[in-house]
């Protein structure tokens, strides 16, 4: 049950749908995904083949289960993002030894979160209040579903990489896979400022996953400095060089991250939905598939209007001249037709 009051006054969310914080290229996928027929249905079967059960067994074997008795501030902290976002079942959730700071959500039946001791190390409670909103914010959104089915697709998929051209394509599907679930990361960093609805502490989970926690030897000014810096630095060769070293990477840099989480915060969004005006659940069903993936063209194109990235600058240059010229062979052939 999600009746559970929070620590101190925090808005609550009744029937918030999840699209109300995704990150539009997320949103897009996942509204497409959910509207295929039956889809669900094939999709937990694929999961099944992971055995989510067995997962679930190793960590209650091997890790220690949060409860009223067990690591009792994480059990509220999951609570009270349950209550805030309005998700009816609390997930389990496990703590285990691991210096690594990480956490996640896994399963699909009955997902679960699993934090690891690195991170409680790390983060002080309202920046874990903030990472606990962010694994609640994969679950709400399904990710850990569809995650979880693409990785299944990705294994099934390797064994044709012997067919000619096999291993481009199955590149070019990791590659537009892990652009997706690094959009994914930025939707529910949103989901876990909604749930601790604290912006600093936000920020400072990122600082932190950057620089440990000497936090008085650094500056939010300066780490959202670095974060244009990064997207400005360079010429061209260092706009590729920055697209090279993304690719492998499942989460997007922390000063990028620190830099969507202050941007999004301050763009509006995040007041309207702290105001009430969100997009319900009720409604997903009724979500326009065409609507998103306009609104994850226009996202990018924004992103690119913005950025000081020489490369992308170029990317876009070109982009916008073979835009231009296909425009412009359409209005010849047009003016023949006519005549």
């Amino acid at each position: 049950m999600t009746e559970n009051t929070p620590d101190r006054a925090r808005t609550r969310f009744p029937g918030i749908s999840s699209r109300a914080y995704e990150h539009p290229a997320d949103r897009s996928a996942l509204v497409a995904l959910r509207s295929l027929s039956g889809f669900d249905v094939v999709l937990r079967k694929l999961s099944g083949l992971v055995n989510e059960r067995s997962l679930r067994l190793m960590f209650l074997g091997g890790t220690v289960r949060v409860g009223d008795d067990q690591f009792h501030h994480l059990n509220d902290m999951v609570r009270d993002a349950c209550y805030i976002l309005d998700m009816p079942e609390v997930p389990e959730v496990f703590v285990r030894q691991d210096p690594t700071p990480n956490a996640m959500a896994l399963g699909s039946d009955h997902p679960f979160i699993v934090v690891n001791t690195g991170l409680l190390d790390l983060l002080d409670d309202e920046e874990l209040r903030f990472v606990i909103g962010h694994e609640v914010g994969h679950i709400l959104s399904g990710h850990a579903v569809y995650q979880t089915m693409m990785q299944i697709l990705l294994q099934l998929g390797s064994r044709l990489a012997w067919l000619p051209l096999g291993n481009i394509g199955i590149a070019a599907i990791i590659i537009g896979l892990r652009e997706w679930f690094r959009k994914a990361e930025l939707s529910s960093d949103r989901a876990g400022l909604l749930a601790g609805q604290d912006l600093d502490a936000a920020k400072r989970v990122n600082m932190k996953l950057a620089g440990g926690t000497r936090l008085h030897e650094m500056s939010s000014e300066a780490f959202l400095q670095q974060a244009r810096e990064y997207d400005a630095a360079g010429d061209v060769r260092d706009g590729l060089l920055k697209f090279l070293n993304l690719l492998g990477q499942s989460h997007p840099f922390a000063v990028i991250r620190f830099a969507e989480i202050d941007r999004w915060a301050r763009s509006g969004e995040y007041e309207r939905i702290l105001a009430g005006d969100y997009p319900r659940r009720d409604d997903d069903a009724a979500a326009s598939v065409s609507d998103e993936i306009k609104n994850a063209a226009k996202s990018y194109r924004d992103s690119w209007e913005r950025t000081a990235d020489p490369f992308v600058g170029k990317v876009r240059d070109v982009a916008d001249a073979a835009a231009s010229a296909a425009g412009g062979l359409f209005d010849r052939i047009n003016r023949r037709n006519g005549s």
